[in-house]
């Protein structure tokens, strides 16, 4: 019987955003429920987030944004991602998300914004969903 694959998953905080706690408990929380998880760090550019996704060969990204400037940076990384023709990486964004800006994330190719407070099992089992493909 072969052995399932892991759910792989890139946590990323883009952008000059210093404040990491929330991406390190999401990360955290996928690793505890079984995921390979990577975490990009600090200050990383969507170029570098997407680079690492496809070299890590995950299956989600998460994006981490406490700074105001997700409308600009979580649509660039959907951006390159399918301009590099990995499309099909579920990129999901979190962090201080006014909810008039998130059906316009939602359209630019945000799967799930994820709001303070919001249950990490419910986190969990997005990824666990987004994983498999689903």
């Amino acid at each position: 019987m072969p052995i399932p694959k892991k759910i792989r998953v890139l946590i990323a905080k883009p952008g000059l955003d210093g404040h990491d706690r929330g991406a390190k408990v999401v990360a955290r929380a996928l690793r505890d429920a079984g995921m390979e998880v990577s975490y990009t760090g600090l200050r990383q550019t969507p170029e570098d987030i997407v680079e690492a996704a496809i070299q890590e060969d995950v299956d989600a990204i998460g994006l981490s944004c406490l700074s105001g400037a997700h409308m600009t940076l979580f649509p660039e990384v959907v951006k390159l991602l399918k301009k590099r023709k990995s499309g099909d990486i579920v990129v999901a964004g979190g962090g201080i998300i006014p909810e008039d800006d998130v059906p316009k994330l939602k359209k630019a190719g945000i799967k799930v914004v994820f709001g303070p407070g919001t249950p990490l099992r419910d986190i969990v089992a997005f990824f666990e969903t987004a994983g498999k493909g689903a």
